[in-house]
């Protein structure tokens, strides 16, 4: 049988489009990547499936409240302490509630010294309210003999009456290698359209409700972020380098609830803006290092996971 020049083309030229087409065939895995079961990521939120795996290495401080108030990474417990007592319903286990208390740590944390703390994270849970006359001290790396700490977790529950629970001015400050202060604050800045905006942003609070609060200051860049419920809300970030990036001095000690002003016989001014705290507190957690965004927001789920 002889065939036309024009059919035997025609015939040569399928064979290589089944051939090109059979060899290009798509790879669903290209890069030869092992097979992933959805079963590894059951139970498991934003990849975790506890707090205690966000960082564990670089966690150099943390109090569970679980029926102690002794810090898990040291040990130290409390040299003295007020008005506290531990409750059920935690954000993970029990809580500590503190009814204008406090808790005072008269002991040098060596994981908090100055050579090696120079970025950091802080986590927390509150329940509280605003007071409308006191501040609220959360957390302080202390100071000894000086009113303003290292770092100042500070709430401005004297903004709003108690009746107001949409809002909560958080107003951190930490000290810095050239002496000064830095802070940050949740608050309205310049206009919309302007190059600085940054919208005024609150979580919500109550005693019925757990809210979760984060600081994360990078030594390296000076960026100094507010954290509350996964949210960034702090308005004024960028806190400079140099002379004032933050420095953790020597000695310190550390005061849940209070400064020196609310320990009797340790006041150091005159100084009567803050109130020992009133609230519940639970899963305080320190890292030497600035958390990445996606971390905090695991916190803050796990947290209210229960986990």
């Amino acid at each position: 049988m002889k065939f036309s020049n024009l059919y035997k083309i025609g015939w040569v030229i399928g064979i290589v489009i089944l051939t090109v087409g059979t060899s290009c065939k798509k790879d669903g895995n290209p890069n030869n990547l092992p097979d992933v079961s959805p079963d590894d990521y059951a139970g498991k939120i934003d990849g975790f499936t506890s707090s205690d795996e966000v960082f564990p290495k670089n966690l150099v401080a943390y109090w569970s409240f679980d029926d102690t108030k002794a810090e898990k990474v040291s040990g130290a417990s409390p040299t003295t302490s007020a008005n506290d007592a531990f409750i059920a319903a935690g954000v993970r286990g029990k809580a500590l509630s503190l009814t204008t208390g406090y808790l005072y740590y008269a002991n040098q944390f060596n994981t908090l010294k100055t050579d090696v703390f120079k970025s950091f994270s802080i986590s927390t849970w509150v329940q509280i309210l605003n007071n409308g006359s006191k501040k609220t001290m959360l957390f302080q790396l202390t100071r000894p003999g000086i009113f303003t700490g290292s770092i100042n977790f500070i709430l401005n529950t004297n903004a709003f009456p108690a009746s107001n629970t949409d809002e909560l001015k958080i107003n951190p400050t930490f000290t810095t290698i050239g002496g000064g202060t830095q802070d940050n604050v949740n608050t309205k800045r310049d206009n919309p359209g302007d190059i600085n905006y940054f919208p005024y942003l609150s979580p919500k609070i109550g005693m019925s409700k757990w809210t979760h609060i984060l600081l994360t200051y990078n030594g390296t860049t000076g960026f100094f972020y507010i954290w509350a419920d996964g949210v960034q809300i702090g308005a004024f970030s960028s806190r400079g380098t140099g002379n004032n990036l933050f420095k953790s001095n020597e000695p310190s000690e550390v005061i849940i609830g209070g400064n020196y002003n609310v320990i009797p016989g340790k006041s150091v001014s005159t100084d009567q803006s803050f109130a020992a705290m009133t609230g519940n507190i639970d899963e305080i957690r320190i890292y030497n290092i600035a958390l990445p965004e996606a971390h905090v927001k695991a916190l803050f789920n796990l947290g209210k996971a229960g986990k």
